[in-house]
């Protein structure tokens, strides 16, 4: 994998880890949050459309096609992933989403892209998974606590997980395919999602002005952060197989987890270290 695929996944990385910190923050404003956070994205990123290269070599019936579709896709990870956030423990939840996400990204590489990851390579993949599934596992119940039914956290991290496979799948096609240029595309994506959203929101317009009004900082820093983290994905997604992209990005796991046990005191520290030493170890055999 080259240098710069490496520094534009691992960038994406902490940006993605910092507006997972936030949105867990205020997650349960659910869809009034979500509309303000594409209004905000759609209007900084729209913005520095012309300062990026502008539409590229972009085919317009490409375009519009790749954006309608991803911006439902990306409603439907936003929307588990939100709900997951309400109902679970924030580094359970993100662990496994971003476990199982980039497992099914690989699959999906190897036979819907015809992606051929090396030996080496996959060895880093599965570690990577590996270290990110275990990251899930460690809240699990403690001892002697028996946990009734499913775990509603490990549930929808997991419907999360296949949300991101699907979508990161698409958008690859889409920016590869039809030679999109991944600012306009994120732009365009938002838009879709702004236009989902104020369906959803339905009566709900004096609590989402409410809420902009009080929480417009985190706002324009999620606006800001979470497509900027995409973008360098998409990126590096043009130079870079997918396969080996999409499990590498999971090092953001490792900030998530260490910001749970520093600055929400959630449990076993040790446990985490230990998960978070494989998910290195994985990164070391990609980027060999």
């Amino acid at each position: 994998m080259s240098a710069l695929a490496l520094v534009l996944v691992f960038s994406a990385a902490v940006t993605h880890a910092v507006w997972n910190i936030i949105a867990h923050g205020i997650s349960r404003a659910g869809i009034p949050f979500l509309w303000c956070g594409a209004v905000a994205g759609a209007v900084i990123w729209g913005a520095a459309i012309p300062f990026t290269g502008g539409m590229g070599e972009s085919d317009w019936t490409g375009f519009l096609i790749g954006v309608g579709i991803s911006g439902v896709l990306h409603v439907a990870y936003m929307l588990v992933l939100q709900h997951g956030y309400r109902v679970g423990n924030l580094s359970t939840v993100y662990a496994t989403a971003r476990g199982s996400g980039p497992f099914l990204a690989v699959i999906a590489a190897i036979v819907l892209l015809g992606e051929r990851p090396s030996g080496w390579a996959l060895a880093g993949v599965l570690a990577i998974v590996a270290g990110v599934v275990a990251l899930g596992l460690v809240d699990r119940a403690p001892r002697g606590e028996r946990q009734r039914g499913l775990d509603p956290s490990i549930v929808f991290g997991l419907l999360t997980g296949v949300a991101i496979a699907t979508y990161t799948i698409w958008d690859t096609h889409a920016v590869r395919e039809w030679h999109l240029a991944p600012v306009p595309y994120m732009v365009g994506t938002c838009v879709m999602e702004i236009v989902v959203y104020s369906v959803m929101l339905h009566r709900r317009w004096r609590e989402t002005v409410a809420f902009a009004r009080y929480q417009w900082r985190r706002v324009l820093v999620f606006g800001f952060l979470s497509p900027l983290s995409y973008i360098l994905i998409l990126v590096a997604v043009t130079i870079a197989p997918v396969a080996l992209v999409a499990p590498l990005r999971e090092v953001s796991v490792v900030l998530v987890s260490l910001f749970g046990v520093f600055a929400l005191k959630e449990s076993r520290p040790a446990a985490r270290l230990a998960a978070s030493g494989v998910v290195v170890a994985g990164i070391v055999l990609l980027a060999g």
